[in-house]
């Protein structure tokens, strides 16, 4: 991993991105995330030799991003170092999600959930507790010594504080189930105010014993599936010390009201997920949810940058509201991946309609091939996908 890391191509493809991200695109770039790697094991590549768990999930980690620069690099950058997990501890709401769930293969991490609902009463409210953050500065400091113990003279080993997963409507959906939700945000609007309000607070309230803790991780080389490096950050007066909100990336998201409109997105997302955003430097929003409707909306939340376009969006609607202002995020849909046999026609038919659609607007593009249920256990369909992913955009 040293020997890839130090190859001249990664500083390569760290300027394509700080360019990307500084919407003067060179190129579209393109990343592959969010596998399943449970298919990916017949060669042998990836199988796990340490006894000690925790050296075990470095030598996971390893393993994986060796399989991939092998395999379907992309433009996916291979650093010099090693991340340590600091011991960070996070009460987090107090609300425990109560499920059922369903699989269809069970060597996959990847299930169907019934939730079950935990907000019917005024009382339940107060069941969402405000997350207090604490460290354990010894236990990071025996994770740090172990790891250089082990990677000293080959690798950097680099202590890895908090990197904010901030969402407010994938947690409820957990808690008041999906369909409860949906109806609640109708049949009982202020009640779900006053629970959004909540979280939103105790959000709000974890990031300042984050900063204030000097806890939150480094500028990050990734965010949500996508290259993260940009010229803009770490804002003045950074100290590596004690990062800042603003010296990071974010991604924010609100799948659930993927089928609300674009009123009730913006007065139940737009007002809540703002306060959040503002502390940040730059933003990712979106995932799964279309948002080609919603880019009135999505322009009033601070400090994005990038925006998600799902296989579900109308991208030349999408393309049009974008422009030349956010990066174009397109997630292609994963399910050409899983068909009962690899069609090479289909895949760049549907990433040349993208990069032709946003060609003819002006949109900077990057190209993410994630949430990756199945390859139907052929490997070999992920590495053509990024031959020709590469092909289309380096044309």
């Amino acid at each position: 991993m040293a020997e890839i890391a130090a190859l001249p191509v990664q500083e390569e493809k760290r300027r394509l991105w700080r360019k990307l991200n500084g919407l003067q695109m060179e190129r579209p770039m393109v990343m592959v995330d969010q596998v399943c790697w449970n298919e990916l094991e017949q060669t042998g590549e990836l199988t796990l030799l340490c006894e000690d768990p925790e050296l075990r999930a470095y030598e996971r980690e390893l393993r994986r991003t060796l399989y991939q620069w092998r395999h379907f690099p992309v433009d996916r950058v291979v650093e010099p170092y090693l991340d340590v997990p600091m011991a960070i501890r996070n009460t987090g709401f107090g609300v425990q999600v109560i499920e059922e769930t369903a699989s269809i293969d069970p060597t996959s991490d990847v299930l169907g959930h019934i939730y079950r609902c935990q907000f019917e009463t005024e009382e339940d409210l107060e069941k969402i507790q405000t997350p207090a953050v604490s460290h354990d500065a010894e236990e990071t400091q025996r994770r740090l010594a172990k790891a250089q113990e082990v990677f000293d003279g080959t690798l950097e080993v680099r202590a890895k504080g908090c990197d904010p997963y901030l969402s407010l409507w994938d947690p409820i959906s957990t808690w008041v189930g999906v369909e409860n939700t949906l109806l609640y945000l109708v049949d009982r609007p202020e009640y779900m105010h006053r629970l959004v309000g909540r979280m939103t607070e105790g959000y709000l309230a974890m990031l300042d014993q984050l900063e204030e803790g000097g806890l939150l991780c480094q500028p990050q080389p990734i965010i949500h599936c996508t290259g993260a490096y940009t010229d803009e950050l770490p804002k003045e007066g950074y100290n590596p010390e004690r990062p800042r909100c603003r010296d990071l990336w974010m991604f924010g998201l609100a799948q659930i009201l993927g089928s609300v409109s674009p009123r009730m997105f913006e007065e139940f997302e737009v007002a809540y997920a703002s306060r959040i955003c503002e502390r940040f430097g730059l933003v990712y929003y979106g995932c799964c949810d279309p948002l080609d409707g919603k880019m009135a909306e999505v322009r009033k939340i601070p400090n994005v940058r990038k925006v998600s376009m799902s296989p579900w969006v109308d991208q030349e609607r999408g393309a049009e509201q974008i422009g030349r202002d956010f990066v174009f995020s397109r997630k292609p849909n994963p399910a050409l991946l899983a068909t009962d046999s690899f069609d090479e026609e289909a895949i760049r038919r549907d990433l040349q309609t993208t990069i032709d659609v946003c060609r003819r607007h002006g949109c900077p593009l990057e190209i993410i091939q994630k949430d990756i249920s199945t390859i139907r256990y052929e490997p070999r369909r992920l590495d053509e996908w990024a031959r020709i992913a590469m092909e289309i955009v380096q044309a």
